[in-house]
């Protein structure tokens, strides 16, 4: 049996404004929905059994997308001014370790959450609070609220660039 190709549609930045997403952060919501979509995509029938492996050294696929929902849950934290709490840094220290108990499919769930919540901050944000100051890490680096929404948006394209050589890796077609 045939599969029927699933229509191709543009990418998330050529199919118009989302409503309720201050203009200014359309092309940052576009880029996490992006990733969303192309996540599934790319892990569309990708075995449980690989989601750790490591080859030639680069990072798993299990990692990577743990990594980008840690990074964009941590940089949602930071636009809100607030300390990373301890169950965040727990997440970051187990950022790629194997663990049999989570599954693909749990590791694209918490993806899909953090996404809407991040979605959901864009569209309570007033804009006059995109330049507000606000600092990263222990270190107290500078940024703003713009910088870190942006920051988690094109990390998390990044990531996904990789996954998608890992898989590719891993499961040749």
């Amino acid at each position: 049996m045939t599969k029927t190709p699933i229509p191709q549609q543009p990418e998330f930045w050529l199919r118009g404004p989302l409503d309720g997403i201050p203009a200014v952060l359309q092309p940052a919501a576009h880029a996490l929905l992006q990733s969303r979509e192309e996540l599934g995509k790319y892990t569309t029938d990708f075995p449980d059994s690989l989601l750790w492996e490591k080859p030639s050294g680069c990072a798993s696929v299990g990692f990577h997308m743990q990594h980008i929902t840690g990074v964009l849950d941590r940089m949602l934290s930071y636009a809100q001014e607030k300390s990373l709490s301890e169950q965040q840094f727990q997440y970051l220290r187990q950022e790629g370790d194997p663990n049999p108990q989570i599954t693909l499919a749990d590791l694209v769930s918490n993806f899909d959450k953090k996404v809407e919540e991040a979605l959901l901050f864009f569209q309570q944000l007033p804009e006059s609070e995109l330049t507000l100051p606000r600092t990263v890490g222990r270190k107290k680096l500078p940024s703003t609220v713009l910088g870190l929404l942006f920051h988690a948006a094109e990390h998390s394209q990044r990531h996904i660039g990789q996954l998608l050589v890992t898989v590719r890796v891993l499961q040749p077609t």
